[in-house]
């Protein structure tokens, strides 16, 4: 088994679809997504259908956490154990219903927007460590990983570290104001996405890897990205162009 563990996503299908195929995904191989699937790209309910077809696995991102507080079906722990009970039914929804954080539109047609609710809910919480994979291995070098959205606090364990910064953080207060990965020193790896960059955002300390940031901009024009944690392998398909400044 192989995991794939992709980037921000930001309603891009045509270029999920297109990291898809050359991934090739086996039958035990798995995607999982970093959060921020739909909002300001041009086709969130094709991002829907591709992942839904993979049978993927999202931790939840800035985006998805505003649309099922909303609704108010969004945890308030960072492993979602206190998920609301799951809703089917919903009346009519408006676009606004599913605007992201800061009121990012996410346009899906009107007979679609119930369907995002419902998929939205299938979420794995703020974080998604390797340990709950019944068949997910370790980094090359027997370390176990995880996935989040932004980022994790260098001095906390994640279950104890607050949602708000699983799904935003990026800089840390204090002197020099670093990035959280960049005094973050492991032993476990962190995928992350949320702060995007040209290529992933790579921390290693004593020579391992302990922080891989795979937000790589596609919704701006740049790339789409997949890493394999146990391979060690990076995959990434080029924007077809820029969709939002």
């Amino acid at each position: 088994m192989s995991t794939w563990v992709v980037g921000d996503i930001h309603g891009c299908a045509d270029e999920l679809r297109a990291l898809v195929e050359r991934l090739d995904l086996g039958p035990q191989d798995r995607l999982v997504s970093c959060g921020d699937l739909f909002h300001r790209g041009p086709d969130p309910a094709g991002v829907m259908d591709v992942l839904q077809e993979c049978g993927a696995s999202f931790v939840l991102g800035n985006h998805e956490r505003e649309v099922l507080r909303r609704a108010r079906l969004a945890p308030g722990t960072a492993d979602g154990s206190d998920r609301p009970a799951f809703r089917r039914d919903f009346p009519p929804l408006e676009h606004t219903d599913l605007a992201g954080d800061g009121g990012m539109p996410c346009i899906v047609p009107a007979d679609r927007r119930a369907d995002v609710l419902r998929f939205l809910q299938g979420h794995s919480g703020y974080f998604l460590a390797s340990a709950q994979h019944e068949r997910a291995g370790p980094t090359p070098d027997g370390r176990e990983w995880c996935v989040v959205h932004a980022g994790v606090d260098p001095t906390l364990e994640l279950a104890r570290t607050p949602v708000e910064c699983l799904v935003r953080v990026r800089r840390l207060r204090g002197r020099g104001r670093p990035y959280w990965y960049e005094v973050y020193r492991g032993p476990r790896l962190v995928l992350f996405g949320h702060t995007p960059g040209r290529v992933p955002r790579a921390h290693v300390v004593g020579g391992r890897l302990v922080a891989l940031g795979l937000d790589t901009g596609c919704v701006y024009g740049g790339s789409l990205t997949a890493y394999s944690p146990e391979r060690d392998e990076v995959v990434s398909v080029r924007a077809a162009r820029a969709y939002a400044a």
